[in-house]
């Protein structure tokens, strides 16, 4: 549990501790982990079901009656909601149960009993998921008021957004007054860490104001703190990008017209090209107006086994991806022509690919195992083809819980419904959502994206008559391109022998959801192996019925093998072909006590420190960090230790149940933010003794914390316009000032010291009818600025740095958008202009944020993310303060490495998530090439 929840951040790659790892024999197999009593997985059971009536009834009654067994106090349906039950061929029947705990519900409490109904009877046959018999919550009421959970949670989806380089608007533009984000509460949720967490879950949608791209976020806020536990986000892509997000379209799972009113047999078939230029016939429907469109009802026939509106491609190409995902778009039609024959216009806009596509996938579920669509019942299939980004094409397809959306391509690929396997992939995350229900966050969002990938490339090979022995089978995406060759085109491939020791990369919620897509391919390689050898047919129902019968909504690697055995099992498999199964897991290294081996070159100064999000502060040979228990459940305190990794650290915040983050230190004193149901207090304290003092609240967030001598200065968001604002308290006096008093100037990532702050700044200049950036730094004494020499058609400017004689910040002069940005130092009168990395050519650096000392300046890089991959993370480079060597890298840990912090000389300190876990690490100088 622990490895999927803590704290938005970096630990989610261990193994759950919910689930131990089993290899279940043919008699009855039971395995149970060290967070609850209830066992993970029981198999190989014959029990008469002790309950009646429903099958829901008969699963709690099982349970109700082998109470030592499953140590479930309370079977009754007001702790164990149905979800709902699945019935398939030969009686078999699968309930899955919800956890509440004082009918609050528990995430990812879910657990399965599988059973088989004959002659009105049912037998037990087996149970798996999670119910945490742990929890010990003294109360379910919220201290936090859903208005203050949503303030809390788009701060911090704002502060994640935006914590790279302050840009400006477009010429002409203004920010959005009110911001670009908008919160809903969802309700209150228990995250089963330790005792519980009560939290408030809020949905924050809107449009990322860095580019302009969808947010759907979850966030999770602590009920009695406010502060945001936990956040993902909550789109489900088949394509590496990280900007685009979705959200759940009600409007168009209940869509109706005229057209969508009639009964079969409306159905026509035409036809129409696809992009590899072969004709396809489609299913059709002749409107009143006598145009054909793209709607499939379908009817009874060997060749299309539908009854009923089923499938629906819309036109939507000119619609903004944000539009798309938010709400179904007013203006989208189904795509029609005059005759049945589709031309090429419907070919270049990927409708053909997209509806054919769509029709083989439901008939690969149908034909195979018997389900009725994506959600089991039959509902609307609705696609939406061309949807683009900014007016520009949106490189990316994915489900937003209620339909496909596709990209319009550009440059090297074509619109995203090109290649069937896409299509299969997003289908069946919504094959996946109403059955195992995967959380999309860590190692159970990557075994998501594995299922979605295995079965999209088995029904793109199915479809498309391509053998398992082509050396390109294992290949995604490969025919997206317009000229690249399929392997050079390909976004994933299932045989590309990824495995835990040599490839699983620790990844925080802030990067690719904890690594989806980056670690998809371990598990998924393991299911291909095993496709492989024992073919497509029995392997599909192996992992069909291990995702709709076994798996649980926060499963990861090791549950997941568990389960695919014990399916194979259930299913009759020799002990050959069992071997098989095992062996395929072995070989991708997903094996008990895998995490182990995952090696790193820095030395570590605090272990699974257990959040991520929250900074590091370093000064004067002292850090300073938020900390938590294993578990993640305890609320984060702050610790001060010796930059060196000698001695104890000592705890400075307060342990009363609030948050403690954002510390910052000078290696005097040590400052952070306490997270209270209605303030964020700002508190200051010696490193050594001292009493901890307060020096201002406010009921905002509050982020970025640097602290040097008598100067705190931090960031505190405007919810009216939507930007950042930097504020500083003078620790001594206790007065508290914004550095620019109009709140239509934008200032941002603050560094302090010797009494001076520079922060980067935004403001409108009537003049050009446009708005500038620059880094500004003010002398607060006399109360006066100085401007850095910044470009002035520069595009961003990111953080700042203050040293001894001079500042540094990151500098973007691209309006292409590259990616790449210089950086520059100057004095601080502004003479001496340097650039330390260009940005562009030799030496250049996706420069994201930066860290300095009076020696050296350390570089944290997050190059755009076109693939995923272990050189697309976070990682460290340093180069002298004064430009003169090139840079280097600081570490060569595959992980994520966030949150760098400068002490003196060359040493950094910073988090870094290589081994699964949060541990804060240091280098002493760089490691050098990697």
């Amino acid at each position: 549990m622990a490895a999927v929840l803590a704290a938005a951040g970096l630990l989610v790659t261990g193994m759950t501790a919910a689930h131990a790892d089993t290899t279940p024999t043919a008699a009855t197999a039971t395995s149970a982990g060290s967070e609850t009593d209830t066992p993970s997985l029981v198999t190989g059971l014959s029990e008469e079901a002790a309950g009646t009536g429903s099958a829901a009834d008969a699963a709690r009654g099982h349970l109700k009656a082998k109470k030592s067994r499953y140590h479930i106090a309370d079977t009754s349906a007001k702790d164990l909601t149905s979800l709902g039950t699945t019935t398939e061929k030969g009686g078999k029947e699968t309930v899955r149960l919800q956890q509440r705990y004082q009918g609050v519900d528990v995430l990812g409490g879910q657990y399965v009993v599988r059973m088989t109904k004959k002659d009105g009877k049912r037998t037990v046959t087996g149970t798996s998921g999670n119910y945490f018999t742990k929890l010990k919550l003294d109360s379910v009421t919220p201290k936090v008021s859903e208005k203050t959970a949503i303030q809390r949670a788009i701060g911090a989806v704002t502060e994640q957004l935006g914590g790279g380089l302050l840009k400006a608007p477009a010429k002409g533009e203004k920010p959005a007054k009110g911001g670009t984000l908008s919160g809903k509460a969802e309700g209150v949720t228990i995250l089963p860490q330790g005792d519980g967490v009560l939290t408030r879950q809020i949905t924050v949608t809107g449009v990322n104001p860095a580019d302009g791209t969808p947010v759907k976020q979850q966030v999770y806020i602590d009920a009695h703190s406010g502060f945001a536990v936990m956040q993902y986000s909550d789109i489900q892509t088949f394509g590496a990008t990280n900007t685009a997000t979705g959200a759940t379209d009600e409007a168009a799972a209940g869509t109706t017209d005229a057209s969508t009113t009639a009964t079969p047999p409306f159905d026509v078939v035409g036809s129409g090209t696809r992009y590899n230029g072969n004709k396809v016939d489609l299913h059709l429907y002749k409107g009143s107006d006598g145009t054909y469109q793209m709607l499939d009802y379908g009817f009874r026939t060997a060749e299309s086994p539908y009854s009923g509106v089923l499938l629906k491609t819309y036109d939507a190409r000119g619609v903004d991806v944000s539009a798309a995902s938010g709400a179904w778009p007013s203006s989208v039609k189904p795509f029609s022509s005059a005759t049945p024959e589709f031309g090429a216009d419907a070919t270049d806009a990927g409708a053909v690919d997209a509806h054919w596509a769509a029709n083989k996938v439901y008939a690969y579920y149908k034909n195979h195992f018997d389900r009725k669509g994506i959600d089991g019942n039959d509902g609307f299939i609705n696609s939406l083809v061309g949807v683009t980004a900014n007016g520009q094409p949106y490189d990316n397809a994915f489900w937003d819980g209620s339909k496909m959306v596709y990209g319009q391509g550009g440059g090297d690929y074509r619109t995203f419904s090109a290649d069937t396997d896409v299509v299969g992939h997003e289908m069946t995350h919504g094959v996946t959502e109403h059955s195992a229900g995967l959380v999309y966050a860590g190692q159970s969002g990557a075994m998501n994206e594995a299922i979605s990938d295995y079965f999209g490339n088995a029904i793109d090979l199915e479809a498309n008559g391509q053998s398992m022995d082509d050396p390109d089978s294992g290949l995604l995406g490969e025919d997206l391109c317009t000229t690249l060759s399929p392997r050079e085109c390909a976004l994933r491939d299932l045989n590309d022998g990824a495995t835990t020791s040599k490839n699983f990369i620790g990844v925080s919620y802030r990067g690719d959801n904890g690594g989806v897509h980056l670690n998809s391919t371990i598990f998924s390689g393991s299911l291909w192996d095993m496709r492989q050898d024992l073919g497509g047919d029995l392997a599909d129902k192996i992992v069909y019925r291990a995702l709709t019968a076994y798996m649980t909504p926060l499963d990861g690697f090791t549950e997941g093998r568990a389960a695919v055995v014990a399916a194979a099992q259930e299913l009759g498999v020799t002990k050959a072909q069992l071997k098989k199964v095992k062996s395929s897991f072995d070989a991708h290294g997903i094996v008990p006590g895998w995490e182990t081996a995952l090696g790193i070159d820095t030395d570590t100064v605090l272990s699974k420190v257990n959040v991520s999000g929250t900074g590091v502060g370093a000064g004067g040979g002292k850090y300073a960090v938020s900390r938590s228990n294993e578990d993640g459940s305890e609320p984060y305190s702050v610790w001060v230790g010796n930059t060196s990794g000698k001695g104890t650290p000592e705890q400075k915040s307060p342990n009363n149940g609030n948050y403690n983050v954002y510390a910052s230190t000078d290696g005097k004193n040590v400052a952070w933010v306490e997270y209270g149901a209605s303030a964020a207090n700002l508190h200051v304290r010696s490193v050594g003794t001292g009493v901890d003092k307060v020096v201002f609240g406010i009921g905002a967030n509050v982020s970025g914390l640097t602290l040097n001598g008598d100067i705190l200065a931090y960031m505190v968001p405007d919810p009216y316009y939507g930007l950042q604002h930097v504020w500083y308290t003078n620790i001594k006096t206790g007065v508290t000032t914004q550095v620019n008093q109009s709140y239509a100037v934008a200032t941002a990532l603050p560094s302090v010291r010797d009494g001076k702050i520079a922060y980067a700044k935004m403001w409108y200049d009537a003049a050009s009818d446009k708005y500038k950036l620059g880094v500004e730094v003010l002398d607060t004494a006399t109360g006066k600025t100085t401007l850095m020499p910044v470009d002035p058609n520069a595009v961003g400017v990111g953080q700042t740095a203050l040293t001894d004689d001079g500042v540094t910040w990151i500098e973007d002069g691209d309006a292409t958008d590259t990616g790449q940005a210089a950086v520059k130092r100057a004095a601080l009168d502004g003479s001496g202009l340097t650039t330390l990395t260009p940005e562009s050519g030799d030496g250049s650096l996706y420069a994201y944020s930066l860290t300095a000392s009076d020696d050296a300046v350390t570089v944290t890089t997050l190059p755009p993310a076109t693939s995923w991959a272990n050189d697309t993370l976070p990682k460290l480079y340093q180069v002298a303060a004064d430009g003169k060597s090139a840079a280097q890298r600081m570490s060569c840990n595959r992980g994520d490495q966030v949150y760098a912090a400068a002490d003196t000389g060359q040493r950094v300190l910073w988090l870094d998530g290589t081994t699964g876990y949060t541990n804060l690490v240091k280098r002493d100088r760089p490691a050098g090439r990697c």
